[in-house]
């Protein structure tokens, strides 16, 4: 007899044109931070979220795979105003360092991948997604990098939970089709690693069958016409129920994989977890849930699902190897050092240091 817990918290709000719900949200608050992309300044955008929002108090000093830093000054900032309620406008990025942020604390470094109890008193956040991928708005995760020290890994805490998320699928209009492809097969690694987990339970497994069949259909569709909105507002569905398909089982070899992938050679977070979604599926062949998904997902078996993963990252232009980077034995050494993250220990099938080394072999 199986035993679980499902618990979602945040108050979903989704459809095009719901972000001019966003003010009644924040009814009440005096001191509104926007925490946005630096594009968003530059494109004008932020000028609209300050008059929405009726607020001056903005951060947008966030790089692609946010520092401690940032979210230590950003911390600062939001003590010093005496901000009480946080808006994140953006991806993963901007999301992740609002969570974290919304702590107030002086260094978020000592409960990054410390083990260290976050507190549980925050300001609440309202997460805003502009793209199709992380599912960081209904996620209790921050993923942070300390370039310090070549570290990039999550925080979970249910601290971390935002208040509420809109997904508007028009703000992904304007995406690029790269960004598209990168944060899209994050979220088909999201459903497939949430899926196949250690951690799985029948909530979360339909939701996850149920958001990487969107992303197969989907996805293609959104990278060849940006402006589909249609195809915009399925691969947003996509992604927010992958979202509440992986936070509760959490990710397995992928993501574990993608850590040190971003961290020290750059590749984007989601290019760096679809790189090896089809290696860990052929790992994970012998595994009896994984075969059920590939059927669930209409593939004869987990060969097929695997070729499958594979024909979609190709077309979309995403890498399946990493030949540019002209690794060494040393660096290869690194590369499977740093994959035993936690997360690898979620997935079905040991990974042992054998499985990694084929796997990175395999790709130069």
């Amino acid at each position: 007899m199986s035993n679980w817990i499902y618990k979602q918290p945040v108050e979903i709000i989704f459809g095009s044109g719901k972000i001019k719900e966003l003010s009644g949200l924040c009814e009440g608050y005096v001191r509104p931070v926007i925490v946005c992309d630096k594009f968003f300044e530059t494109n004008g955008q932020a000028d609209d979220f300050k008059r929405i929002l009726n607020t001056e108090l903005l951060f947008s000093d966030i790089s692609p795979n946010p520092d401690v830093t940032e979210v230590n000054r950003c911390s600062c900032m939001i003590r010093e105003s005496e901000g009480d309620i946080i808006v994140a406008f953006g991806g993963g990025s901007a999301m992740d360092l609002a969570k974290a942020a919304s702590l107030g604390v002086d260094r978020i470094e000592e409960y990054h991948g410390t083990g260290k109890a976050v507190p549980g008193q925050h300001i609440p956040v309202i997460a805003v997604p502009t793209t199709s991928g992380t599912g960081s708005e209904v996620t209790c995760v921050s993923v942070l990098t300390d370039r310090s020290i070549s570290k990039k890994c999550p925080i979970n805490s249910e601290s971390f939970y935002p208040a509420a998320a809109i997904i508007d699928p028009e703000l992904t209009l304007s995406v690029p089709p790269k960004v598209t492809a990168s944060t899209g097969i994050d979220v088909l690694c999201h459903a497939v690693e949430g899926y196949w987990s250690t951690g799985y339970q029948p909530i979360c497994d339909a939701l996850a069958a149920h958001s990487a069949k969107l992303v197969f259909e989907w996805l293609p569709k959104v990278y060849d016409r940006p402006d589909d909105l249609e195809a915009r507002e399925s691969l947003a569905e996509a992604s927010v129920i992958a979202g509440l398909a992986f936070t509760l089982p959490k990710t397995t070899g992928s993501h574990a994989c993608s850590f040190p992938l971003t961290s020290i050679y750059g590749i984007p977070h989601g290019e760096a977890c679809g790189l090896t979604l089809d290696y860990f599926a052929r790992v994970n062949a012998k595994d009896k849930r994984t075969q059920n998904l590939a059927r669930l997902l209409g593939f004869n078996n987990v060969g097929e699902l695997a070729d499958g993963i594979l024909s979609l990252k190709k077309r979309v232009g995403l890498r399946t190897d990493l030949k540019d980077l002209k690794l060494d034995d040393d660096q290869i050494d690194e590369l499977v050092r740093l994959s035993h993250h936690p997360n690898l220990d979620n997935n079905p099938i040991p990974v042992s240091d054998e499985i990694l080394y084929r796997m990175y072999r395999g790709y130069i």
